[in-house]
């Protein structure tokens, strides 16, 4: 009778744990995190909003390079390699089956899980490095909006007299001030009105942009631009090749999103599996992120032929109506503070977390001063090492701002140091040890191929905007940028 008894109770329990288990499934996920909710719609949404951004405002230069065959030809070529790359990449989220095998939440521990060594160093290093151009990248372009803003004006007030040169230093230090105040907030990059206000912002800039190209082509009763984009004579035959190439990084660096898949993929629900959903979601938005870049690129192009200016909405090609120059210009610099911010996230957390782990008894590093705030529910936390580290970080990134203040040139630079190995080498390598094909089969051959074509697009490009820096060097005085 007890064992009969003991053994109903250990079944009611077993139920009750099994019940228990089944109402926990509703809310968690297999590895414990809360229930993932993302589809094809919001995984494209993720990525839409990631990639449109300022490299839109330089493909209409980019085209002007190439001219009216090479330059949409290639921007298709990048969006299909942007594509089956990332293909490729979300194949890699899960380590072994694509329905249970362990998650990957990050880019970096995709890598750790499928290569190992001395690649995740190297991976960590050019993310690194492209997050770091990219902070500088943008500091340039707020502070040429910045700038715009105010020529607009000027030019308004002088019917156009007056040519409004002004030295733009004093517009990235007002930058650079506001992201060493913005850095000081704990978790800013998570706060949940950025990204929306990020989406609006570059949609608004991108779409007037689009407006002001399509009315100039309209008022011009004409096309403008050759097939073969801007002629030697107006520059050199060196400077064309050299500027061919950087308008291939200027490309590259519109479709830059890699880095950041995996993390998106990690907002999605399953079944079906994760790759499945996030390979419809890829090819939706590369789909929408090419057509509005053809449209803003080829109607650039066709406003303003080979004089493109390097920045569609500050090179001052559009003039009128100024206000909406300015509502374009002050949505760039809005956008720009917030995603400065995202994307040096990942640099401070690394810094950070390695100086909290080799100095774990230093309270200059780990102690937080609390300062009390009249009115506010909760003090203020300061962080002395994160109030000195970060601030100097921001001086170094906008110090190197005013010595080479070159918008094109740097994001080309940017989009030829990632392109290759987040975007295609990593990618490829990974999918090959998930898939497991055979080396020197055929479709291992073919995938090694199209990397080592990459790799060589990306060496161009990165040749033409390190000459385009020298050049630009030639001419230019260190924290001397007059507009």
């Amino acid at each position: 009778m007890t064992m009969g008894k003991g053994s109903k109770d250990n079944h009611q329990q077993q139920s009750f744990d099994v019940s228990i288990d089944a109402a926990d499934s509703k809310f968690f996920d297999d590895d414990g995190h809360s229930k993932r909710s993302g589809n094809k719609w919001t995984a494209s949404a993720h990525i839409i909003t990631a990639v449109i951004g300022s490299g839109v405002l330089s493909l209409a230069w980019a085209i002007a390079q190439l001219g009216w065959i090479a330059g949409p030809s290639m921007m298709l070529l990048f969006s299909f390699v942007t594509y089956y790359a990332s293909s490729l990449l979300s194949v890699c989220y899960r380590t072994g089956d694509q329905l249970n095998g362990k998650r990957n939440y990050t880019y970096t521990d995709a890598v750790r899980a499928y290569l190992g060594g001395s690649k995740v160093k190297f991976c960590g290093l050019v993310q690194y490095a492209n997050l770091f151009g990219v902070s500088i990248g943008y500091t340039i372009a707020a502070s040429i909006s910045m700038m715009a803003i105010k020529r607009s004006n000027c030019f308004h007030s002088s019917g156009g007299k007056n040519p409004c040169h002004m030295n733009g230093n004093l517009y990235m230090i007002s930058f650079g001030i506001v992201e060493i105040l913005f850095s000081q907030i704990p978790n800013f990059d998570q706060l949940w009105w950025l990204s929306t206000l990020a989406a609006v912002m570059s949609f608004t800039y991108s779409t007037i942009g689009l407006g002001l190209g399509v009315g100039k082509v309209i008022e011009n009763k004409g096309i403008k631009g050759s097939l073969t984009g801007i002629t030697v004579g107006t520059v050199t035959q060196t400077q064309k090749v050299w500027r061919s190439f950087q308008a291939l990084g200027n490309i590259a660096f519109a479709y830059s999103y890699s880095m950041i898949l995996i993390e998106i993929q990690d907002t999605i629900k399953s079944p079906p599996s994760e790759s499945k959903t996030m390979k419809a979601a890829t090819l939706i938005s590369v789909i929408v992120t090419t057509v509005f870049y053809m449209l803003c690129g080829c109607f650039g192009y066709a406003a303003f032929g080979d004089s493109s200016p390097g920045n569609l909405l500050t090179g001052f090609g559009f003039y009128n109506p100024f206000w909406l120059l300015d509502i374009a210009n002050a949505a760039i610099v809005i956008h720009l503070v917030g995603a400065f911010q995202v994307y040096c996230q990942p640099i401070y957390s690394a810094v950070e977390k390695n100086a909290a782990k080799r100095f774990p008894d230093s309270d200059f590093i780990n102690k937080n001063i609390e300062i009390p705030i009249p009115g506010a529910v909760s003090p203020l936390k300061i962080n002395l090492f994160r109030l000195v580290w970060r601030s100097s970080f921001v001086i170094v990134v906008t110090v190197i701002s005013m010595l080479l203040p070159f918008f094109n040139d740097i994001v080309g630079l940017i989009g030829a140091i990632g392109f290759w190995p987040l975007t295609v080498y990593f990618p490829v390598e990974m999918y090959i040890v998930q898939t497991k094909i055979p080396k020197w089969s055929t479709k291992w051959i073919c995938l090694h191929m199209l990397s080592a074509a990459c790799l060589v697009i990306s060496l161009a490009a990165a040749a033409g905007s390190v000459a385009g820096v020298v050049a630009d060097l030639g001419v230019y005085k260190p924290f001397h940028a007059m507009y």
